[in-house]
């Protein structure tokens, strides 16, 4: 379920309860939460995500994506909640706003859009739609 996209960051759909013991197998040190509370009725809401990775000894940050699009705040965020030692898993309903999110920040920090678009394909998902963003930001560091 869970996407590698590089050596310590991990991308996914809706996780539930029982992903925090795989995450925690994995090293996982940080689950970062990109999707807004009550946006299905299906999803397991946040609170419980973070009491059971707070459980198991994983950090938990909120950075809620709306269809809407990014904010500068939350790249700076997606960007600060990577920067730790050891892997993260970020998730949303599919994995892409996740993923999407990790491109800006990773682009904000420099990397090459070329690199970060081939990893986000590695995983299975399409930067395409924020290909130009990325490319501002990578040229503006």
């Amino acid at each position: 379920m869970f996407r590698q996209i590089t050596e310590t960051v991990f991308a996914s759909p809706q996780i539930d309860l029982d992903s925090i013991a795989e995450a925690k197998a994995l090293g996982i040190v940080r689950i970062v939460n990109n999707r807004p509370e009550g946006e299905s009725d299906d999803q397991t809401p946040g609170a419980d995500i973070e009491a059971a990775a707070e459980a198991a000894g994983i950090d938990y940050v909120a950075i809620p994506v709306t269809h809407s699009g990014f904010s500068q705040a939350q790249v700076d965020a997606m960007e600060q909640a990577l920067d730790v030692d050891g892997p993260v898993l970020a998730y949303c309903r599919s994995g892409t706003r996740s993923t999407l999110l990790w491109a800006l920040a990773r682009a904000k920090a420099g990397d090459n859009p070329a690199v970060i678009a081939s990893k986000a394909a590695g995983a299975g998902y399409d930067v395409t739609p924020i290909r130009q963003l990325i490319e501002m930001l990578s040229a503006g560091r």
